[in-house]
């Protein structure tokens, strides 16, 4: 059975880099705000190891993807176009 920590987990994994890519006018969220919302998971008590596991993997992603953000507005470039 799921519990509410994993529906959370695999709610942000579908639409986390969604909101990151965005659109020409850049993210619809900030990597702040996704941020914020795994941290406050980590923060649950009770984790278990893949769902810690998952975070981090999720956590990672988002570095990646505002790593891509801050290169494509260095190069002018939308995220998701290469």
């Amino acid at each position: 059975m799921l519990t509410l920590i994993d529906l959370e987990i695999a709610h942000l994994a579908r639409v986390m880099r969604a909101s990151m890519t965005g659109d020409l006018a850049g993210p619809i969220l900030p990597g702040a705000y996704w941020r914020e919302r795994l941290h406050q998971l980590l923060d649950s008590q009770h984790l278990t190891n893949a769902q810690l596991s998952s975070i981090d993997v999720l956590l990672l992603q988002l570095d990646e993807l505002e790593a891509q953000a801050a290169n494509s507005r260095a190069h002018g470039v939308a995220i998701g176009t290469s």
